[in-house]
């Protein structure tokens, strides 16, 4: 009874967990993805400002870059755009990972 007992509360926890963050989890499920690897500035923002046209208010564009003056760009990018830059992020090689919520 007791094994039971782990097991039901460790289901509980996990699925608590789960629920709890569904919504804050970008990663999970991007509504756009815009792979802009290999390119240089300006043409990642250059992409992203006409994918981001095309969607949405509210819904979440997640950009690939692995351009070094990208973070400066993108985040120029949203100020000026009025969008939020929700995430950035860079992997052990050197990939850059930017979501963008459109105003």
């Amino acid at each position: 009874m007791t094994t039971c007992l782990v097991v039901f509360m460790a289901k509980t926890v996990i699925s608590n967990r789960m629920t709890n963050h569904q919504d804050m989890t970008p990663k999970a499920t991007p509504d756009h993805l815009l792979d802009a690897t290999g390119l240089k500035c300006p043409l990642p923002v250059l992409k992203a400002r006409r994918r981001i046209s095309a969607i949405a208010s509210g819904e979440h564009l997640v950009v690939l870059a692995d351009d070094p003056a990208a973070p400066l760009d993108f985040a120029h990018f949203c100020e000026v755009g009025g969008h939020q830059l929700l995430e950035q992020s860079e992997d052990e090689k050197g990939q850059l990972r930017f979501v963008i919520v459109k105003a």
